[in-house]
């Protein structure tokens, strides 16, 4: 009998584990893990740092000597201090994947055979727009440029590329997508975002981290996935100075209404890893706000993946924010906030031997050491580092491939925007005369901006000799070309240096020419590094363009630049103005299909374009922000003007909107509701519209945006050729937070608009 008990128990046992679910055996793995670590392992897995501080990167490369690992302190940190995480490239370069895997192989060999737990590292590196510090890696548009395609597809791409790259290099990790609000064009890190819109940042950022993750929980195992960090959780953009890491003011309504929901989707979407605000929000240091950290992200949302510090700001507390005493006291504030792993990311022994005394003293609980351990070990075991603890290069034949190279092009040759064609000067013929002038006119560096095979993107050039800049690609559409630059930037020194070079030679040259393309806007920047005094475009490049102007000749402004550089004083002044952004390796070719008609444009602002520095105004801005001048004694105005607005965006052909409709002229919290509106092609060219669904709640408790975006679809039409486009919402979709911080949707009449077509319907609780 008592072999009969135990061969039923074994069965259901049996039975038990087979029926487990995945998340049931991860769950298991981990428990077991934990229970077999030290105080010291532990802490050793919440430590992230820098690669050079194992290796010669002082050295590498820019002396011509091959990175190596020091054998000595690599052991010391993985093997002594029990290291988990490993971030960066060696010395601000660029490795080919064979040097990637070189180096991340030696590592994981460390910890995976001469530690106690044999516990992989997870290595993560900044893939922006494609994998940053890879050497012939695709480089995608920066993210705004996506933006401004209004085609979700080209996020996803992007995202299934820079996996698979960043897997080729054997990194299993990317502190990527950025989902901050781009509303203050001053600020320097605006075209990492998805623009200025929280519903366009949401709906881009959801399909960036699926391409990077795949479409479900299981798909992170893949070999060709990676783990995502959607960043800089919460506000961080919006510092009131428009500088990096300065103060934000933010009520809290607004911080839930504008900066919360992409982070939320992305969350939904499931996101798994997560970076913090290095900033301040009402005088709270973000590292330090368990409200944020805690209460908020992680209980609110239901956030259970890993959350990771930004790049030194746990000693950033004491440091700069001088809300810690000394670095044992930040260490305390920010893991008792809710930091999983600190980017330490050169002085860790501080940080680990820090934060062990502060458990064994009692100062902070093991049990948040052991949740923030759960988090990383998770995150590790999804990606399959157990049993691939680094992927090798040769199993990626796709690398670089001519498939991933057409979707970069495809994504700048949809996002490029032109914003003024008078005279319908544009598109060029192969016969006309261009003088090709202005500083970003023949430079790779500014045609990627920053993150981009350097921290700073001043090494792009090395990099990138096979790629064709403005100038090379339209020199491949005509051969009446001149070149003469007029201005140039002093690539040695900061971004905003810059020099005359041929001044006189360029407008004496445009005098000649039949059209002048004059190419102006920023040389590469990001982060700190990048912020500036003054919106306007530089001075120097004001004055080349005023004098070309002055010549007579027809002058096409185009804007290559990370944030939108004020162009007032020029722009009643020439025919033409086109936005490329920052859009990548394939931008030049893209732009150069533009200018000569091959690629119809499609791609609309993704923010407010702002004529003055002292006219900073999102389009969703307030009724009080547009008011007409007011009659009677008092006579004042409140004047919005921004030079172009968000959704701006012109085509080689023309589109009509007719026949917007609802399908009731009031609805319920139950009802679904469909707006309709008929589009037409009613030029001679094919082309792309994106069509924009706003809103406008016309009366509120709290005064309402004028307008914001609902829905949004881009279409392809022939000549003469009709689309009915279908949107549809509910009641929450229209709602706002007020001021209880409660999502809301008040009775009471809204106005749709999509192109020059408005109806009303009522909404009735």
């Amino acid at each position: 009998m008592k072999n009969a008990y135990f061969l039923l128990a074994l069965a259901i046992a049996v039975l038990y584990t087979s029926c487990q679910s995945p998340e049931n055996e991860l769950d298991n793995r981990v428990e077991s893990l934990l229970k077999q670590m030290t105080l010291e392992e532990k802490v050793g897995q919440m430590t992230q740092i820098t690669l050079d501080v194992i290796g010669n990167g002082e050295t590498v490369f820019s002396s011509g000597y091959p990175f190596e690992l020091d054998t000595a302190r690599l052991r010391k940190a993985l093997v002594d201090y029990h290291v988990g995480s490993i971030l960066n490239t060696t010395n601000n370069y660029a490795m080919t994947p064979e040097q990637w895997y070189t180096i991340i192989s030696q590592i994981q060999e460390v910890a995976t055979t001469q530690t106690r737990m044999k516990i992989p590292v997870i290595y993560g590196v900044d893939a922006i727009h494609g994998v940053t510090y890879t050497d012939g890696a695709i480089m995608f548009p920066q993210q705004l440029t996506v933006a401004a395609s209004f085609n979700p597809v080209h996020a996803y791409n992007m995202g299934v590329v820079t996996a698979y790259e960043t897997r080729a290099s054997g990194i299993p990790w990317n502190f990527s997508p950025v989902l901050d609000l781009g509303a203050d064009p001053r600020y320097s890190r605006i075209y990492e975002s998805f623009g200025e819109d929280p519903y366009l940042i949401g709906a881009m950022g959801v399909q960036l981290v699926k391409g990077y993750e795949g479409m479900n929980a299981d798909s992170l195992s893949s070999p060709v996935k990676v783990a995502s960090c959607v960043k800089h959780f919460l506000g961080y953009s919006v510092p009131v100075s428009g500088k990096d890491r300065t103060p934000a003011y933010i009520p809290d309504h607004i911080l839930r209404e504008y900066h919360l929901e992409p982070f939320k989707k992305a969350i939904e979407a499931g996101a798994s890893t997560l970076m913090v605000n290095s900033g301040l929000i009402n005088g709270v240091t973000v590292h330090a706000s368990h409200d944020i950290i805690t209460k908020l992200l992680k209980e609110e949302l239901g956030f259970e993946g890993l959350v990771v510090s930004d790049w030194n700001d746990i000693i950033n507390l004491h440091t700069r924010d001088k809300i810690a005493v000394d670095n044992r006291e930040a260490v305390k504030l920010a893991i008792n906030a809710g930091v999983d792993m600190s980017m330490v990311p050169y002085h860790y022994e501080d940080f680990f031997n820090d934060l062990v005394a502060l458990v064994k003293e009692g100062e902070v609980k093991e049990s948040r050491i052991d949740d923030a351990v759960r988090r990383i070990l998770k995150v590790k075991l999804r990606l399959g580092l157990f049993e691939t603890p680094v992927t090798k290069y040769t199993d990626y034949p796709g690398f670089g491939s001519e498939k991933s190279a057409r979707m970069a092009y495809e994504a700048a040759a949809d996002a490029i925007t032109l914003l003024k064609n008078q005279d319908s000067i544009l598109p060029l013929t192969a016969n006309l005369k261009v003088l090709v002038t202005g500083p970003n006119a023949h430079s790779m560096r500014t045609l990627n901006g920053g993150w981009s095979y350097s921290w700073q993107g001043e090494k792009t050039g090395q990099y990138t000799e096979e790629f064709n800049t403005f100038l090379e690609a339209i020199r491949l559409k005509t051969a009446h070309v001149t070149y003469i630059p007029g201005v140039s930037y002093i690539n040695d020194g900061k971004y905003f240096e810059e020099q005359e070079d041929q001044f006189a030679e360029a407008v004496a040259a445009a005098r000649r020419a039949d059209r002048v393309l004059l190419f102006v806007g920023e040389n590469s920047y990001t982060e700190k590094p990048g912020d500036l005094n003054d919106l306007t475009l530089s001075p120097l490049q004001t004055r080349l363009a005023q004098e070309l102007i002055k010549t007579g000749k027809p002058v096409i402004l185009v804007l290559n630049q990370g944030r939108p550089r004020t162009i007032a004083a020029i722009e009643p002044g020439v025919k033409a103005v086109i936005n490329t952004y920052l859009p990548g390796n394939y931008g030049g070719d893209a732009l150069a299909d533009i200018l000569y008609g091959v690629v119809n444009p499609s791609g609309k602002l993704p923010f407010n374009y702002p004529s003055y520095p002292n006219s900073i105004v999102n389009y969703y801005h307030k009724p009080s922000e547009e008011q007409n001048p007011a009659a009677g004694a008092y006579n004042y105005e409140s004047d919005y003007n921004p030079q172009y607005e968000f959704g701006d965006g012109l085509s080689y052909t023309t589109f009509h909107y007719s026949n917007l409709k609802a399908s009731a002229s009031s609805f319920g919290a139950k009802d679904e509701l469909e707006i309709s509106v008929d589009v037409t092609n009613t030029g001679t060219r094919a082309g792309k519209e994106s069509v924009l669904l706003f809103s406008s709640d016309l009366y509120a408790s709290i005064s309402p945006d004028v307008k914001r975006l609902r829905r949004f679809e881009k279409i392809s039409l022939n000549p003469g050729e009709t689309q009915t486009v279908r949107f549809r919402l509910r009641a929450g979709d229209l709602a706002f937070v007020n001021t209880s911080n409660q999502w809301v949707t008040e009775p009471g009449d809204f106005e749709f608009t999509a192109g020059d077509q408005k109806i009303k319907v009522t909404y009735k609780n």
